[in-house]
């Protein structure tokens, strides 16, 4: 595993460090796979970066973006991150409708929407069972319990390795979410974490020796590229 660690002195450097390491990505994954597959992280830290992505001149016809999780709620709800996204970035460019892959929220059943998802993940990338796809770029956050997308400390959803999404539990509600094993397949995963509240838990991520189940940021080792884009903690 390829793992790099970097401080920044602040929000504004993450964020533009963020670019200067996605926008190369992106570029590359198109030239030689003919688009780029980008799965995007919710929460607060990431949103500027979002807001910087609109303002580049991409191949956006190429970019098919994906979430690494969602929040079980309706897509104009002031807690998705499909919203989040959309109103930051996405409804800004000239991206196809048909390159947004958002994450089912709508059934009433969140098991059943897990599963379709899963469905259209395995059609898009021509995926057979018990393979998982090679996304180009993932992005993640940290909260300062050491989850992350939504595996949550001590859930079922920690355990699951035979399906691409899955169900994760914060507090009784349910999200859906990419499992360990799909963003562990990731050519590129990215962390993008802001803050001294996520330092106790930094720490026993980053730990040689630590309970995964706890801290479940220490589940993540992709095939590819490890980065960690940190600011407001020491190491």
């Amino acid at each position: 595993m390829n793992k790099q660690v970097e401080i920044l002195q602040n929000r504004g450097q993450l964020i533009e460090r963020a670019r200067e390491i996605c926008l190369p990505k992106i570029d590359e994954a198109i030239q030689q796979r003919g688009q780029c597959t980008i799965a995007l992280a919710g929460g607060s830290t990431p949103k500027p970066f979002y807001e910087s992505m609109a303002a580049e001149n991409l191949a956006w016809d190429k970019i098919h973006i994906f979430w690494g999780d969602e929040r079980y709620v309706s897509p104009d709800h002031s807690d998705s991150n499909q919203r989040m996204a959309r109103q930051a970035w996405l409804d800004k460019v000239p991206i196809p409708a048909t390159n947004i892959h958002a994450m089912p929220t709508g059934s009433a059943d969140p098991e059943a929407d897990a599963a379709t998802h899963d469905a259209h993940l395995r059609e898009f990338f021509q995926v057979s069972p018990g393979k998982f796809p090679d996304f180009d770029l993932i992005l993640l956050g940290m909260g300062d319990d050491g989850h992350t997308a939504s595996l949550f400390p001590h859930t079922d959803a920690l355990q699951v390795r035979d399906r691409l999404i899955t169900v994760g539990n914060k507090d009784g509600q349910p999200r859906l979410t990419f499992t360990v094993p799909l963003i562990n397949q990731a050519r590129c995963v990215i962390f993008v974490v802001s803050g001294p509240d996520k330092q106790a838990a930094l720490d026993q991520v980053f730990a040689e020796k630590g309970d995964d189940m706890n801290y479940p940021s220490r589940l993540i080792e992709p095939q590819g590229e490890l980065r960690w884009l940190l600011t407001g903690v020491d190491l």
